[in-house]
């Protein structure tokens, strides 16, 4: 049902969006580079907050990073049924709520058929501790608030967009609203990265000075046509070796600067080393205080 809506809505979005476009070139208004991930020590992103120790995804996930002293947090964003965006890795809530004892009768229990008041209603907390028993599912606004708040920089990815026409239209506009589109946030402190290619795209088309990320790892001989619209190549680090980041490396990106790669999720000190060692430029993890300890010697 919201399909046909957001079909009737994505030319207004677009206007809405078409706004803030940069007035000069997007090489004048180049994102800054997080300064950690070029003198050999990769930047350190704490995945769906510091979701080893927090539920995923939630407020206090990224209080958590916050406390452990980590700038860069990752979130999923999608969209209920009545258009509102929230954050959430599945598209559904059975993993990380309790959608089937409050509505047992609304089995598949998708984000996309409830509205965000029915998932304000979650306790997005116990399934991880009874310590976050209340926790809430938050609603893209209240997240980027809280960000704002802990003075914390975003990876910020749209999490099966397919399901959601105009998706990215909508989070471009929200991220304007909060105040992430200005010059100093988007050189610093965003990153906006999808598996999808086409979202990708069309944030790079919208916004051609957010800083994006395409989230896989295309053949070599493909790395020049995502170039042309990603900053980054952010790839599982079971699928990378020293010369997949080296051939990332040889290519600029959108902004005329050599292309980068952040890897995911790294959750030991073994395998944090070896991507260090590998070159990449940033590491995605959920136990982010793992990470930093080994990397203590780069």
């Amino acid at each position: 049902m919201f399909a046909r809506a957001a079909a009737a809505t994505t030319a207004a979005l677009l206007g809405a969006c078409a706004l803030v476009l940069p007035s000069a070139p997007a090489s004048a208004q180049a994102p800054a580079t997080p300064q950690a991930a070029h003198h050999g020590r990769p930047l350190v992103v704490a995945h769906r907050g510091a979701s080893a120790y927090a539920p995923e995804n939630t407020l206090a996930a990224i209080d958590k990073a916050r406390d452990m002293g980590f700038r860069w947090v990752e979130n999923d964003v999608q969209r209920t049924k009545d258009g509102e965006l929230v954050i959430m890795h599945d598209d559904n809530l059975k993993r990380t709520t309790n959608v089937e004892e409050v509505f047992p009768d609304r089995a598949p229990w998708k984000v996309a058929d409830f509205t965000a008041a029915e998932i304000a209603r979650l306790d997005a907390g116990s399934w991880f501790s009874p310590k976050y028993a209340g926790e809430r599912v938050p609603t893209l606004r209240q997240y980027m608030r809280r960000v704002s708040r802990n003075h914390q920089s975003l990876v910020f990815e749209f999490k099966k967009p397919e399901l959601y026409p105009g998706i990215e239209y909508q989070g471009l506009r929200v991220l304007r609203e909060t105040g992430w589109l200005d010059k100093s946030h988007v050189r610093n402190r965003l990153v906006i990265q999808s598996f999808s290619a086409n979202s990708v795209r069309t944030v790079h088309a919208v916004r051609p000075d957010v800083k994006t990320g395409f989230l896989g790892t295309p053949p070599v001989a493909d790395l020049p046509a995502y170039a042309r619209f990603s900053d980054q190549i952010n790839s599982t680090h079971t699928s990378i070796s020293a010369d997949y980041v080296s051939a990332i490396h040889a290519l600029r990106g959108p902004h005329g600067k050599p292309l980068e790669i952040f890897t995911w999720t790294v959750n030991d000190a073994p395998n944090a080393v070896r991507a260090a060692k590998f070159g990449v430029d940033g590491i995605i993890t959920n136990a982010p205080d793992v990470v930093r300890r080994a990397l203590r010697g780069f």
